[in-house]
């Protein structure tokens, strides 16, 4: 039997960094791009356990492949965790520049010693049998007041990191990719991927 995997996800970036884990174990990585008739997938959990558990779920019972799904969102402290589980459409739909935005005005009166925040990622895989692996990661900075670099996505010009003296998005791509928050979760899932896999 083939062994493949479905990441549950339409983000080449994110499918890459998948890829490059998951095909030296001899598994072939697909994406939704690969399942153009997949059933629509509604993220309605309050959780970002649950939405990628949602996403994971209807993806494997639709294809009958072992799917992986992530969830993933900025939280800021001084926000009481917003924008959390809408970080990708908080402020429209997909929109980078107009979520920056938006999170630098709710910001301004805040002080710089309260700017403080987590990314978090929570990976679900789930099997067609409903068999699943469940990790998280996170990791803390500030959020500073105007963007710094240009790679990334997201709130990563905005997301500077202490200890690196840097945001993520002034970050070489090869040094986010070890400390970031899906970092964390996928360093997780990976020392019980196997059994996982073989269960």
């Amino acid at each position: 039997m083939e062994e493949t995997l479905i990441i549950a996800t339409g983000n080449a970036g994110k499918a890459r960094e998948f890829r490059a884990i998951f095909e030296p174990k001899g598994i072939t990585v697909k994406t939704l791009a690969d399942f153009p008739d997949l059933p629509a997938i509604h993220e309605t959990g309050t959780t970002f356990t649950e939405n990628a558990r949602l996403k994971a779920t209807t993806v494997a019972q639709a294809t009958q492949l072992p799917v992986l799904a992530d969830d993933s969102g900025l939280m800021v402290d001084a926000l009481d965790g917003e924008p959390g589980i809408y970080s990708a459409r908080y402020a429209g739909d997909h929109d980078d520049a107009k979520n920056n935005a938006k999170l630098l005005a709710k910001l301004a009166d805040v002080p710089t010693k309260d700017r403080t925040a987590g990314f978090h990622t929570s990976l679900v895989l789930v099997k067609p049998n409903g068999h699943e692996l469940v990790t998280t990661g996170e990791i803390r900075g500030e959020i500073l007041t105007a963007p710094r670099g240009v790679d990334g996505f997201g709130y990563d010009p905005l997301f500077y990191v202490p200890a690196e003296k840097q945001t993520f998005a002034e970050m070489p791509m090869a040094r986010k990719n070890a400390i970031s928050h899906r970092a964390r979760a996928t360093a997780a899932m990976l020392t019980k991927f196997d059994e996982w896999w073989g269960a």
